[in-house]
C-alpha cells in the first residue's frame, strides 16, 4: 500500500467547526469594542470642547455656539453642536455617523433651560446614552 499524506474529511469539519464557534464568540466583542472606541470619541471631544469653552470665556467674556471661533476641531466621523445661552451658559451634544441619532453624549455648563435626549443631570458632566 502507498503512505497517503493529508487530513481525512472529519478532520477538516471539525477544525472548521472550531474556527466557526471562536469566530461567533470573538465578533460580538469585537463589535462592543468598537462601540465603546465611538463613545470615548465623542467624551474626548465633549471635553476638549469644555476647555475651548472656558479659555473663549476668558477673553472674551461670553461663550460661543461657532467650533471654529473656538479653535476646536471635531473627531473623524464626530458631529457636535452647540447652543449657547445669554451669559448663563452653553450645552453641547455629540453624535457619531456610526452609531443611531438615539445614542451620543452631552454635557452642559451654567444653567441649563434646555436639555437634550442624553440624560445631563449635572452641569460639566458628560452623560452619554448608549442604547
Amino acid at each position: 500500500m502507498r503512505d497517503q499524506k493529508g487530513f481525512t474529511l472529519i478532520e477538516l469539519l471539525i477544525v472548521v467547526v472550531i474556527i466557526g464557534i471562536l469566530a461567533a464568540i470573538a465578533i460580538p466583542k469585537f463589535s462592543a469594542t468598537r462601540e465603546k472606541a465611538y463613545f470615548a470619541a465623542m467624551k474626548s471631544d465633549l471635553k476638549n470642547l469644555a476647555s475651548q469653552q472656558e479659555i473663549y470665556y476668558s477673553d472674551e467674556y461670553t461663550y460661543s455656539n461657532v467650533a471654529t471661533a473656538l479653535g476646536f476641531v471635531m473627531s473623524d466621523a464626530v458631529t457636535v453642536g452647540i447652543v449657547t445661552y445669554t451669559n448663563v451658559g452653553w450645552s453641547a451634544t455629540a453624535t457619531h455617523q456610526a452609531l443611531t441619532s438615539a445614542q451620543g453624549c452631552a454635557i452642559y455648563y451654567g444653567e441649563n433651560s434646555a436639555t437634550s435626549n442624553f440624560g445631563e443631570t449635572q452641569a460639566g458632566e458628560i452623560s452619554c446614552v448608549t442604547q
